[in-house]
């Protein structure tokens, strides 16, 4: 029993030990996104502590974090899916999955949020592409582990996603090369892509996409990198078939 009491004032005491002005304000800005008072910061600042170069490999950082978050938020978009949309097929669902929880998807989300302002450490100036949709994902890992998934769950359809931002994305074309491939397989064409790497002057390296209908020639463009140029290419290769061929009916929004 002396152990066990032991133990219950030392968790007791760390629970509620004194915050910092920094955690203090940190904790403020989440309580005011999710319209709830987290319980424990530390999920928090893990979920926004970048991961430092040479510095001690068992430091914490967003990371572990963001594999966890991934995993729930493909859970609770899933879940919500399949009740939403109780009469269409699984490819239906897949895509729909895949379109909310692409990365662009969660790039744009974390930017709304203005995630890398939380970030605990480090500097703003070298942050990945993708920054904002990692941290959204550690984001929802932290969630999850405070209040539990039936109130992440909660949260994230509540507070993170509405039904209108869903049902907008239910018309959106995440992938051109992806669309390109299911109408030439529908219409028994052939849609090949071929991309070259070019040097320039100033010695850096560019992707020269080409896009070629049935040995024709229908559109191409050069990116930073071989599969931005593909989709990029990809893109204006539907436009220019789409005049011709109507690939996609009904279509509400392109992007």
């Amino acid at each position: 029993m002396g152990l066990k009491n032991s133990l219950q004032r030392f968790l007791l005491k760390k629970t509620f030990r004194k915050k910092t002005e920094k955690e203090i304000l940190l904790s403020s800005k989440i309580n005011k996104i999710i319209g709830r008072r987290i319980d424990n910061i530390d999920f928090y600042k893990e979920a926004f502590s970048l991961k430092i170069p040479n510095k001690n490999i068992h430091s914490k950082n967003y990371e572990r974090l963001e594999f966890l978050g991934d995993s729930v938020l493909g859970s609770i978009i899933s879940c919500y899916l399949f009740k939403t949309y109780p009469f269409e097929n699984e490819g239906f669902l897949t895509q729909m999955k895949s379109k909310i929880v692409n990365r662009k998807n969660l790039n744009l989300l974390g930017e709304k949020l203005r995630l890398t302002d939380f970030i605990q450490n480090g500097s703003h100036g070298s942050l990945g592409e993708n920054i904002s949709g990692n941290l959204f994902e550690a984001f929802i890992g932290a969630i999850y582990l405070d209040f539990g998934y039936e109130t992440c769950q909660d949260i994230v359809l509540e507070r993170l996603f509405s039904e209108k931002d869903i049902e907008r994305l239910e018309h959106k074309i995440v992938s051109y090369k992806g669309l390109l491939l299911e109408w030439s397989q529908k219409k028994k064409v052939s849609i090949k892509y071929e991309t070259t790497e070019e040097i320039l002057p100033n010695k850096s390296f560019i992707f020269r996409t080409c896009v070629y209908l049935n040995q024709e020639k229908i559109a191409s463009a050069t990116e930073s990198s071989k599969k931005k140029a593909e989709e990029k290419a990809a893109h204006r290769a539907f436009y220019s078939l789409n005049k011709k061929e109507n690939i996609v009916e009904k279509q509400k929004n392109i992007s």
